[in-house]
């Protein structure tokens, strides 16, 4: 294990864009090219599931492996100090946190919870992600609708 501080510049020269947003109004979904956008009921993607950053300038990739360097640190140092068992525990309890959860699209859905923040020490922080969550563009659907999807009814 290293002590890295900063993530290492393995960024990709090229993007691709999957884009969906209307060019004259980036971030604004362009129905009359893409259609409709995504239903409610679509799977909501994980924030926690750690995905290579797909980014438009090296900057930004740099940026987003930074949290995982900063946890990769933080837990290598927990582990010199008390051992391998408290960053064990550490993660044990954050996937408590993140599979025993569940809340309807209604209430917030697939966000991240108060809890998940708390262990990772992020309890006093507000990313632009925290607001602007993405399910924008989503329809509304109602609580009933998706229990029938989740129970399969």
């Amino acid at each position: 294990m290293s002590m890295r501080i900063v993530p290492p510049a393995s960024y990709s020269s090229t993007y691709s864009s999957t884009n969906t947003s209307a060019p004259s109004a980036p971030g604004v979904h362009d129905t009359l090219r893409h259609g409709l956008g995504l239903s409610a009921l679509d799977s909501v993607s994980s924030s926690s599931t750690a995905a290579a950053p797909v980014s438009r300038h090296p900057l930004e990739a740099r940026l987003k492996a930074w949290e995982s360097t900063q946890e990769n640190l933080r837990m290598e140092s927990l582990r010199r100090t008390f051992g391998i068992a408290e960053p064990i525990r550490r993660g044990m309890e954050l996937k408590i946190t993140r599979e025993g959860e569940w809340r309807p699209l209604a209430l917030g859905g697939g966000a991240k919870s108060v809890h998940e923040d708390i262990l990772r020490g992020r309890e006093a922080m507000l990313d632009w992600e925290d607001v602007f969550t993405g399910e924008e563009q989503r329809s509304v659907v109602s609580v009933h609708e998706e229990m029938e999807r989740k129970l399969k009814i």
